[in-house]
C-alpha cells in the first residue's frame, strides 16, 4: 500500500503548508497510503482508493476516525453500511468489525488513537 519511495513524514511534510488531497495520488486498481503521523499515541494516514477498491472486514483494538477528503465511500461497521462523501466523518469503535469500499474513487484520512477506552 505505501509507496517505498516515500520518506518519513517528518522529512517531507513537517512544518509546511500543504494541500491534503495532493499528498497521495490515485492508482488504477490499487489502494495507496501515506503516513502523515506515526507516534506511540496514534497514527494519521492518508489513503487513496481507486474505483472499486476497498479494505475487507477486519477489527482494530483502538477507536479510529475516518474523514473523507475526496470522492465517496461505503463504510460498514458491525454489519451496518454508511455512505460518506467529501467532508463527512465517521468513528469506527475499537474491536468492531469494519470494512471500506469505494463507491467511486475516494481519499480519506484515518486517525487512530492508540489508547484503551475508559469505562
Amino acid at each position: 500500500m505505501t509507496r517505498p519511495e516515500d520518506k518519513p513524514a517528518d522529512e517531507k511534510i513537517a512544518a509546511k503548508v500543504l494541500k491534503l488531497v495532493d499528498l497521495v495520488s490515485y492508482q488504477e486498481g490499487a489502494v495507496v497510503s501515506r503516513t502523515i503521523v506515526d507516534e506511540k499515541a496514534g497514527t494519521v494516514t492518508l489513503f487513496a482508493f481507486a474505483d472499486g477498491q476497498g479494505l475487507s472486514e477486519h477489527t482494530a483494538p483502538y477507536d479510529a476516525l475516518v474523514h473523507i477528503v475526496d470522492g465517496e465511500a461505503e463504510v460498514t461497521i458491525s454489519g451496518r453500511a454508511f455512505k460518506l462523501k467529501k467532508d463527512e466523518i465517521i468513528t469506527m469503535p475499537a474491536n468492531s468489525p469494519h470494512a471500506l469500499k469505494a463507491i467511486r474513487e475516494f481519499k480519506m484520512i484515518l486517525t487512530m488513537i492508540r489508547t484503551s477506552r475508559k469505562h
